[in-house]
């Protein structure tokens, strides 16, 4: 594939914002070879998603997002923009707890090349994953959490989640995933990692919180279950939403059979989020994303 560079722009809606960048590429040579637009009516917003093939422009990288820059300040001081080159994988640290299903997807799909991303570490508070992670040739640095009858948990969560913090940052990672982890992040690293931490789980909450959600699920006779893919905000689980996805069951599945397809889904609704994100097709206002897919 021929190097693609990307840019994304999210603004203030207003006229001419379309044929300014378009008259940008255009007076550079650039070869658009995709291109996306939104405008919110009710936030006022404007986004766009454009690639351009960089064999086309008569400068590199570093001067596109010079002169990229010095457009979107034209078009307005909130502006926020990217300039990214699609052909140089992305790096990414996972966290991990004890299940293993979407650990093993990931992995799979970035060896293979499926996933745009590099798996630099995995950090993960038990230690039977390591094993797995290793083979693939991937760094697991095991951190463990104190339990909850542990005198001094407060404390100890604290030294534990600040060396996890050390472990990601020093990769200085695109993308934090917390791959089943099963600890919620603090308020300070919400706000270091926003807009690179994802996060996956069942799409039952609110319903059926707390423990054993799929037994809750089967007790209740749902006929649908799902998973979510979200950035991880101080909110618990109320970040904004990149990706979701549902599948039916009826009164003859078991409860193992729907945690199986629940996993089933989680696996999918993660990697196409990750993908996204790593593809810069997801732009963050407020709440809410715009994916461009």
């Amino acid at each position: 594939m021929e190097a693609r560079l990307v840019l994304t722009l999210s603004c203030p809606d207003t006229t001419g914002i379309v044929a300014r960048i378009a008259g940008f590429l255009a007076d550079a040579g650039g070869w658009i070879v995709e291109a996306g637009y939104h405008s919110d009516p009710t936030t006022g917003w404007f986004f766009t998603r454009q690639v351009v093939r960089a064999d086309s422009l008569p400068y590199g990288l570093d001067e596109l997002r010079e002169r990229f820059g010095a457009v979107a300040a034209e078009i307005g001081p909130q502006a926020r923009w990217t300039v990214t080159d699609a052909t140089v994988p992305k790096k990414a640290v996972l966290l991990v707890s004890k299940e293993a299903h979407c650990l093993h997807d990931l992995l799979g799909r970035a060896a293979t090349g499926e996933l745009p991303v590099r798996i630099e570490a995995v950090v993960g508070n038990h230690e039977p994953l390591g094993g797995i992670v290793r083979a693939h040739g991937v760094p697991f640095h095991h951190v463990p959490f104190p339990g909850p009858s542990d005198p001094r948990r407060e404390a100890g969560k604290v030294a534990a989640f600040e060396q996890v913090r050390e472990l990601v940052d020093v990769h200085e990672p695109d993308a934090i995933v917390l791959a089943r982890f099963m600890q919620v992040l603090p308020a300070h690293l919400c706000e270091r990692w926003a807009g690179r931490a994802l996060n996956i789980h069942h799409s039952f909450l609110p319903s059926f919180a707390g423990a054993r959600p799929y037994h809750q699920a089967h007790a209740r006779g749902v006929k649908l279950i799902g998973a979510t893919c979200h950035y991880v905000t101080s909110d618990l689980d109320a970040g904004p939403i990149v990706e979701q996805d549902v599948t039916r069951v009826d009164h003859g599945d078991t409860v193992e059979d729907m945690v199986r397809r629940g996993r089933d889904i989680e696996r999918l609704v993660l990697a196409r989020g990750l993908r996204w994100h790593l593809e810069d097709r997801v732009l963050v206002e407020g709440n809410k994303t715009v994916v461009f897919r």
